[in-house]
């Protein structure tokens, strides 16, 4: 069994991206369902005031961690575990949050490295392109999901992508599309919570689908809506401000992740 650690509330897998997907190709190849989250600071500060999305994240089967705030707050209770002094925990926090641009492998003690959904369902991909596993893309803004598709066609052209279904959660024949599909793989690109809660009550209904994830932002980085901070900037956990300069109105998101989301750690742990 996978070692885990409780980050305010919710387990993550002390699994690294070749780990996590090593462990998915074993999934593929069995039977039974397995429902992965991708899990960032704004996922933990959500289930801080929504006890079923918190309750859905304890019961997922693989939770990544997609942050580096979550790398930061893994290691930030790993090192103060044993210390009993709140005001000595806040500053070796706020220490380690200042080693992040100099020296981000310390805050990788607990966590080897974050695992993007992005990047996981890239892989994902590939692997199915060799394996001939069926993919379906639900969700995103019209016309993401296509384009998605175009993209990853041309990155794996073996892949067999079965299912395309834009819009949202709410309407009605999705089940009926995807098991019309005969897709074994599900990406769900509705945002969290709301992805979370599709797949947790509706995954059953989808006797075919062997993996669902939920993908968040993932349809648009792969359709070329918006393009990746560069590798050494995601290294030193800076790719929120690169989202922040395409996206200016995710400024409260993302104020929440790197402002609000240690606080509430300082405050909780």
């Amino acid at each position: 069994m996978d070692e885990k650690i409780v980050i305010l509330g919710v387990p993550f897998n002390k699994i690294t991206h070749n780990e996590a997907l090593e462990k998915i190709s074993d999934w593929l190849a069995s039977s039974g369902q397995k429902h992965i989250a991708t899990p960032n600071p704004e996922f933990l500060l959500e289930a801080q005031k929504n006890d079923y999305f918190k309750n859905i994240l304890n019961k997922t089967h693989l939770n990544i961690p997609d942050g580096i705030g979550i790398l930061w707050a893994a290691t930030y209770l790993f090192k103060t575990l044993k210390n009993k002094s709140r005001f000595i925990k806040i500053l070796k926090g706020l220490g380690l949050l200042g080693t992040l641009l100099l020296c981000p492998a310390i805050c990788k003690k607990v966590l080897k490295e974050r695992v993007a959904g992005t990047d996981l369902m890239a892989s994902i991909c590939e692997k199915v392109a060799q394996t001939g596993h069926k993919i379906f893309l639900l969700g995103a803004a019209l016309g993401i999901a296509e384009k998605t598709a175009q993209s990853l066609a041309l990155r794996f052209p073996s892949l067999k992508i079965v299912g395309i279904h834009a819009g949202f959660p709410e309407e009605i024949g999705i089940i009926e599309k995807i098991n019309n599909s005969g897709a074994d793989v599900l990406f769900v690109a509705f945002g969290a919570p709301k992805q979370e809660k599709w797949i947790h009550e509706n995954l059953s209904r989808l006797p075919n689908i062997k993996i669902a994830i939920g993908v968040g932002g993932a349809f648009d980085f792969l359709a070329g809506k918006l393009h990746r901070a560069p590798s050494f900037m995601r290294k030193i956990g800076l790719e929120w401000l690169v989202r922040l300069f395409q996206e200016p109105k995710r400024i409260r998101r993302i104020f929440n992740a790197v402002i609000k989301f240690p606080l509430t750690v300082f405050k909780k742990h």
